[in-house]
């Protein structure tokens, strides 16, 4: 459905360092970049995600409601997603990683916010 989503940053530096390490531990490369507008991607077969100064000049700020969802492989890359992100300047919020039941099913998730405010992600699906 989505072939890139970009999330601004007021420190592309320290957002590329979390997104590093947060996406590292599920398996993906580090970013590409700088591209000439000054921002990072991840890319995928399936789809791209950039973070990077917003072009209009004006501050990033985060979507209030908005998340963005990594797929993980597995529990443990869900739960290394999360130390990695905290590790490289993230912030846990809402329940610790782990398992939840709901309308969707069982999932494993870990939420995090980037540095600068960006909710984000790892989900596995089970079975």
């Amino acid at each position: 459905m989505f072939t890139h989503i970009t999330v601004g940053a007021n420190d592309v530096e320290a957002s590329r360092k979390f997104y590093d390490a947060a996406l590292g531990a599920l398996g993906h490369a580090p970013g590409a970049g700088p591209d000439p507008k000054g921002r990072y991607w991840w890319r995928t077969d399936r789809g791209a995600f950039a973070v990077g100064a917003p072009i209009d000049g004006e501050p990033a700020c985060h979507a209030n409601g908005g998340t963005i969802g990594f797929g993980a492989r597995n529990a443990d890359a869900v739960q290394a997603f999360h130390d990695a992100g905290v590790a490289a300047g993230g912030t846990a919020i809402e329940d610790p990683p782990g398992e939840r039941n709901g309308p969707f099913g069982t999932l494993v998730l870990a939420y995090l916010r980037d540095p600068s405010g960006n909710k984000v992600c790892a989900v596995h699906r089970p079975g």
